[in-house]
């Protein structure tokens, strides 16, 4: 009960913030935004140290290498977070943006303008720069947030927050359009998603089972950021060399991220030329290959036997499954029957072949010659993300600034009445 009504004030005065904020100038907003980043950088050995104790919490509980590297902040995370609130202040502001103006006969002028949400409530787990990302997406939006984060990252959300809403102080940004639940009661997220009243969309980013817990319990708006099966398909038109170095940066440059590719699938007249030596790289890497049976076939020792199950698994970490597929429209249905509409790459010379799978795979993000690696809102050129949204309504792909702004009509007469 102490929770739900702590819970409930949070929200109430966090509608109230967010009515404040949307009369908020954008050069406020903005610095604001720079004043976060600079608290960030200067109070990291403050944040370092809590974020420690997160750390050895990890280690005794035998978390995987993966997850380990996504809970750790260093100086170098610390100053990318600070420069994700930069960049976010130098983006321009949606909120008021007319997106069309038209006149009717009658006289009437319409316009369409862009708004804030309201407030938004994001559950998220294991990366604590989520705090700081999604703090400065919604306050620059216009939008109130109220964040639950997960156990693991316990202290260094704490610690990221307080910082960032210390900084708020004498802003003109009321801090109360920012909160953190901190409690790590699993009745915290029951009540917070039970808040339509005061609350106007939830965004969830984590596993499939906190996705599927909120999309099935929240009586408010979802937009669900779904796990991430990414593809890479390397054609028998692809030039070898390239699909190798795209392949492998997929893979192995940060194995625990969403985009990151967990299966890789081969033209049939390019596998016994593509895959030895790419195989053999990505073992010397540590990655754990599992294999459909003519990949073990080109491939005789080090592989395990893919299972059906591999084919639609997020490992996020140093394993991958490899298919050997007939040609593209076997890799187009492969891909949209087990994959997770996220992120898919092809590696092909041949545009007409590109082109197809463009028109044909059906994902947020699609990319032709490059690797899944560049599905994030910071290397998109939006400052930053609140995630990839996997659905297909309001927003797909990097959620940022726009995508947290709905829109309402102004319409300005001289008297005009209904005949």
């Amino acid at each position: 009960m102490a929770v739900e009504k702590h819970i409930i004030k949070m929200a109430q005065a966090a509608k109230q913030a967010a009515h404040e904020l949307s009369l908020v100038s954008t050069g406020t907003k903005n610095a604001a935004l720079r004043k976060m980043a600079h608290a960030l950088v200067r109070r990291k050995s403050y944040l370092i140290s809590e974020n420690k104790k997160d750390l050895k919490v990890a280690e005794k509980g035998n978390y995987s290498k993966a997850l380990i590297e996504r809970l750790r902040l260093n100086d170098k995370v610390i100053k990318e977070m600070a420069k994700c609130l930069i960049a976010t202040a130098h983006l321009k502001d949606p909120v008021g943006a007319v997106l069309t103006s038209f006149k009717r006969p009658n006289g009437l002028l319409i316009k369409k303008v862009r708004t804030p949400i309201g407030v938004i409530g994001i559950i998220f787990e294991s990366r604590p720069n989520v705090v700081s990302d999604c703090v400065g997406l919604c306050l620059k939006s216009g939008n109130a947030v109220i964040l639950k984060g997960g156990r693991e990252a316990f202290y260094s959300n704490k610690a990221i927050f307080q910082v960032l809403r210390d900084a708020l102080q004498g802003t003109g940004v009321p801090p109360e359009a920012v909160y953190l639940i901190s409690s790590v009661d699993r009745e915290a997220v029951n009540v917070l998603l039970k808040l339509d009243k005061y609350i106007d969309l939830i965004i969830p980013r984590g596993g499939e089972g906190l996705i599927e817990f909120v999309a099935k319990h929240s009586r408010i708006p979802v937009i669900k950021h779904y796990k991430g099966i990414c593809h890479v398909y390397v054609s028998d038109h692809a030039d070898l060399n390239k699909a190798h170095n795209i392949c492998y940066n997929a893979k192995v440059q940060k194995p625990g991220v969403c985009n990151a590719m967990e299966s890789m699938l081969v033209h049939k007249d390019a596998a016994i030329r593509f895959l030895p030596g790419m195989v053999n790289d990505l073992k010397k890497a540590g990655v754990e290959i599992r294999g459909c049976p003519v990949t073990r076939r080109i491939i005789k020792k080090g592989i395990k036997k893919a299972s059906n199950k591999d084919w639609e698994t997020e490992y996020l970490d140093l394993i991958l499954s490899v298919k050997v597929v007939a040609g593209t429209q076997e890799a187009i249905g492969h891909i949209n029957t087990h994959g997770s509409h996220h992120s898919d790459a092809i590696v092909t010379e041949n545009r007409k072949e590109a082109e197809e799978f463009l028109k044909s795979v059906d994902s947020a993000c699609l990319y032709v010659n490059a690797s899944t690696r560049f599905t994030d809102g910071y290397q998109f050129g939006f400052g930053a993300e609140i995630g990839i949204s996997t659905d297909k309504l309001h927003a797909r792909g990097p959620m940022a600034l726009e995508e947290l702004t709905t829109y309402k009509y102004l319409v300005f007469g001289k008297g005009q009445i209904r005949t």
